[in-house]
């Protein structure tokens, strides 16, 4: 398990997929603002979640794009417009591996505004890692592990992570298990 659950940035720049991850479960969502993350987006990754155009949408993917909109309301999730400078970053980064345009705009504007980046694309993740300081690139299964970790989610909540986040038809299930027995394990560890 490669990213450390002891440790999280709580200022990052999420991708479309990192939205949907942590809105998926109310409890994740609730947990990780309570322990001070604040996560952002890029204008283009707000178009992907909000605006662009879908054949036939299922249910959970209208809750959540619901639970954004009534996020971004409260202030949270706030998005920003990318600078010429980031578009070059953009460019740059295109031409280095093939990823959408959502992703490589959340890697260029973490870059410029040093922030986290929080991804759960594997492609995006590791050229992420070689654009932004690695200990600044996480997923939503190393949020969850963190707050397992720091005591903020206990075991009766991961439960019910793990069924809301079911009930969403989102996949990380086997990812968050895996983090979720990660953190626990540290958590001994430093007990000992």
């Amino acid at each position: 398990m490669p990213l450390d659950p002891s440790q999280f940035h709580l200022t990052s720049v999420a991708d479309a997929c990192a939205i949907w991850n942590i809105l998926s479960s109310r409890t994740l969502n609730v947990a990780a603002r309570d322990a001070g993350c604040s996560f952002c987006c890029t204008t283009y990754v707000e178009y992907e979640c909000l605006w662009k155009p879908r054949r036939s949408p299922i249910a959970a993917e209208v809750e959540l794009i619901g639970r954004l909109e009534d996020e971004r309301k409260k202030g949270r999730f706030q998005s920003y417009p990318l600078e010429i400078a980031d578009l070059i970053e953009v460019d740059v980064l295109e031409k280095r591996q093939r990823l959408g345009k959502g992703e490589l705009s959340t890697i260029a504007f973490a870059k410029r505004t040093n922030q986290g980046v929080i991804t759960d694309d594997q492609k995006a993740r590791s050229l992420a890692e070689t654009t932004i300081e690695k200990s600044k690139v996480q997923t939503t299964p190393h949020l969850l592990g963190w707050l397992i970790f720091t005591q903020r989610l206990g075991d009766s909540d991961f439960a019910v992570v793990l069924q809301e986040h079911d009930e969403m038809g989102r996949p990380l299930k086997q990812y968050f298990t895996e983090m979720y027995h990660y953190a626990l394990q540290l958590r001994l560890n430093a007990w000992s």
